[in-house]
């Protein structure tokens, strides 16, 4: 959960509760994250996690992003704000952070938007960190464990957030829900799977461990609670009993994305075009404002599909009632054919 809502206090509080913790690398510099891993470590014992953002490396349609830009230009003006030039091409200092989590020994290294290289899975591995790659279908799947991954975060639609395919531009129609899309990864790989997308209950733990996952990932489900970063609008918009919904959109970032619906994507939504992180860039500074103002209507507001259960409870209750519920099942692990 980049963008300052998984704080090292949230990341401990899950941690003391026995879960596993994750710091979101995506966005911050280097020594910002080793700032966070040191704040964690000083307040647990308990092991964490780093999620660390692979760059895109395909060229994007520079005229597209252009046009996108124009668009935008009219409420750059109306909020006051300058909209930037986004650069060719964004790494967010990937090479660097790597540096970092092996310098620090993180237990677990997890990668979203593609598959690190088999080279820098070995170097993690001789570090003593285990690696888990977040997939959405099968192929991804394969790739993951091809170059090493000891398991993998399986993410459905159902996700809040960005998606993680390593190709964002397609959008699999009919998509299937979380616990199906397990079912169909488990049969393909041998490697534990860890289930993510729309998860906030325990009969939705149920399902994903019926289904072949070992383990559940929660990120909507602790938006609420007093250790997240989330912003004040954010937690308000999503209590807020009128709300549409959420919808997945590029309006933001480029990148296919679910949130909550508001003016800035039913404004922006179709002419935004698949152009990650250039997209970011652009609206950047107009969330950066609306933030300011507590203007929940041009913010990104990221969820999942289960976002009216989210509880206003503290981090580690959230952990243990879900906890309990995968401690009860037991997982099939049927044989991969």
């Amino acid at each position: 959960m980049a963008g300052g809502v998984s704080t090292p206090a949230l990341v401990a509080a899950v941690g003391d509760a026995g879960g596993l913790g994750f710091l979101a690398a995506g966005y911050l510099r280097p020594a910002d994250l080793a700032a966070d891993i040191d704040q964690v470590r000083r307040s647990t014992t308990a092991p964490f996690g780093v999620n660390v953002f692979v760059p895109e490396s395909r060229p994007v349609d520079r005229a597209a992003v252009a046009r996108f830009r124009e668009a935008l230009l009219p409420e750059a003006a109306h909020r006051g704000v300058t909209l930037p030039e986004p650069p060719e091409r964004d790494t967010d200092h990937f090479a660097d952070k790597i540096e970092v989590v092996l310098a620090a020994r993180v237990p677990v290294v997890s990668f979203t938007f593609g598959c690190p290289s088999r080279a820098v899975v070995e170097r993690l591995h001789a570090a003593g960190s285990q690696v888990v790659v977040t997939v959405t279908d099968v192929a991804e799947a394969r790739v993951a464990v091809a170059a090493g991954a000891d398991a993998l975060c399986v993410q459905s639609a159902d996700a809040g957030g960005h998606r993680a395919s390593f190709t964002p531009e397609r959008r699999p129609d009919p998509q299937p829900g979380t616990a199906e899309l397990v079912g169909t990864v488990r049969r393909a790989v041998a490697v534990p799977l860890i289930a993510a997308g729309g998860i906030t209950d325990p009969a939705q733990v149920d399902a994903v461990v019926a289904a072949g996952a070992s383990a559940v990932q929660v990120g909507t489900a602790l938006l609420l609670t007093p250790q997240a970063g989330t912003h004040p609008a954010h937690r308000a918009a999503l209590t807020e009993p009128g709300r549409p919904g959420t919808v997945v959109t590029r309006a933001f970032s480029g990148r296919p994305a679910r949130g909550l619906r508001n003016r800035f994507v039913d404004s922006f939504d179709a002419l935004a075009p698949a152009a990650y992180p250039q997209i970011h860039h652009l609206t950047k500074p107009l969330r950066v404002a609306a933030a300011a103002r507590g203007d929940a209507e041009h913010m990104a507001l990221w969820a999942g599909t289960g976002y009216r259960s989210a509880r206003p409870e503290p981090a580690g209750r959230v952990v243990t009632r879900l906890a309990a519920a995968v401690a009860a099942a037991t997982p099939p692990h049927p044989a991969p054919r």
